[in-house]
């Protein structure tokens, strides 16, 4: 009587890239579809994941018509957004940087920073601010920016001052 030697079990494929060759890019928000597309990452970012306010976080400033609405994207679909606004003679503000959790490992929050500073020295600025949450301080700093005051708290969460030249 002969034993039957156990199969080995079937070689196990290797998992496909998670995001292989996405392309990204960047674009000024064109007519109402990707304005909703813009406020749809936003919302999931900043009020369903992050809960950083309650049910919007619209303002009046996404009224002004000066403010400049980015929407990001990743092989053609929305995953990012970003607004910028002028503040004064040659200021500009940029906001509301937000990613989609699947998208932050890619480029995506890289192309949008830089969209909008060369928007912003595109449309005559000098320097362009931002109050960014402070655990992204470091991923500013590498894209140019500079610290301009200690951490202080915007809708309870610590933020830092931050500013880079457009010139």
């Amino acid at each position: 009587m002969t034993t039957a030697r156990p199969l080995a079990p079937p070689p196990v494929p290797s998992p496909p890239p998670v995001d292989p060759v996405a392309r990204e890019s960047c674009r000024l928000v064109a007519d109402a579809a990707d304005l909703d597309a813009h406020h749809a990452v936003r919302r999931t970012v900043f009020v369903e994941e992050q809960s950083v306010f309650a049910g919007t976080d619209r303002d009046d400033r996404d009224d002004d018509p000066l403010t400049l609405h980015v929407l990001g994207l990743v092989d053609g679909r929305p995953a990012g957004s970003v607004r910028l606004y002028p503040i004064g003679p040659g200021r500009w503000k940029g906001d509301r940087l937000a990613v989609l959790p699947g998208r932050r490992a890619g480029r995506l929050g890289i192309a949008l920073v830089r969209f909008a500073v060369a928007t912003a020295a595109a449309r005559g600025g000098d320097r362009m601010v931002a109050l960014v949450q402070q655990p992204n301080e470091v991923f500013f700093r590498r894209l140019g920016w500079e610290r301009l005051a200690e951490p202080q708290l915007y809708v309870g969460i610590p933020h830092v001052r931050m500013d880079i030249g457009l010139r």
